[in-house]
């Protein structure tokens, strides 16, 4: 049986030091031995940003893709290889911006996939702009006097969009975190963690010590029920959405491939795919 070790490789973290992210690969590595994993059992997909790195970092299948295009390639290393565990990561701006459109149909489609977020609120690779996640009045490059524009509310947004697993955390409680990827992993269909992950460079306003000061556990909350949605949008509301924890979890939904009529229990990466020449032949004269 793997174990965390198995999942390392030679390759160094470029990240800042004292960057979150550190936190999430190894909650990743931790999750994916603690669930009975591969390394070849494991495909990672991540995008642009100092997030998308996280793919090159870890022993596992890798695909480094284009800016907000995480979701659509993951879905379909999915839907081509079912054996796989397949876990995609970006960050805030390349999941609530550019890639929002593939998130919110990803939400709604509830492929059989783990999606994390490396949450910290700004543009970190591209040194420092204001992101869908920055607060009103956030001084950055790109908004010197202050953003005018209100912080997305991705976590009701996803509860809005029918999501069956939400969850959040803090790059610090690697517990947490590493037991959130396990559930999400385990779960099938949809699951999007949303980690927040201090930018140490850029971003000085969401520090590790506001994290700290600012989030509720919801473990700490007396008779909070992560299977009630209504329950879940309020908590959410009354905290601003600085929250952690598993925030809903619907276990009974089918998953897209559960709905598939035909849908093959074996890979279609393992099909063979040759034709022999009467059949190649009869789909080109389809085309005469």
């Amino acid at each position: 049986m793997a174990t965390v070790k198995d999942f390392r490789n030679k390759v160094k973290p470029n990240w800042c030091p004292g960057c979150g992210d550190f936190s999430i690969q190894a909650a990743i590595q931790r999750a994916a031995a603690n669930v009975g994993l591969e390394p070849h059992d494991l495909a990672l997909i991540t995008g642009i940003g100092c997030s998308g790195r996280i793919s090159g970092y870890i022993n596992a299948y890798g695909f480094h893709g284009v800016h907000g295009r995480v979701l659509p390639l993951a879905q379909g290393v999915k839907m081509a290889n079912r054996d796989l565990t397949v876990v995609a990561s970006g960050g805030d701006g390349d999941g609530f911006a550019i890639g929002m459109g593939h998130t919110i149909h990803s939400i709604r489609r509830n492929i059989d996939m783990t999606y994390i977020v490396m949450d910290n609120q700004i543009y970190g690779l591209t040194k420092g702009q204001t992101s869908p996640r920055s607060d009103a009045g956030f001084k950055t490059k790109s908004t010197p006097d202050g953003s005018i524009e209100a912080s997305l509310n991705a976590m009701e947004t996803a509860l809005t969009a029918g999501a069956t697993f939400v969850a959040q955390s803090f790059s610090s409680d690697l517990k947490e975190l590493t037991s959130l990827i396990e559930q999400a992993m385990n779960h099938n269909g949809f699951s999007l963690i949303n980690v927040f992950s201090p930018c140490v460079t850029f971003n000085k306003v969401n520090t590790y010590d506001w994290f700290k000061e600012n989030l509720t556990k919801l473990s700490d909350l007396e008779d909070y029920d992560h299977t009630d949605r209504n329950k879940a949008m309020q908590t959410l509301m009354e905290h601003n959405g600085l929250v952690t924890g598993l925030i809903y979890h619907e276990e009974d939904t089918p998953s897209y491939q559960d709905k598939i009529p035909g849908y093959k229990s074996t890979p279609l990466s393992e099909d063979n795919l040759e034709l022999d020449r009467e059949k190649f032949e009869r789909l080109a004269n389809e085309f005469m």
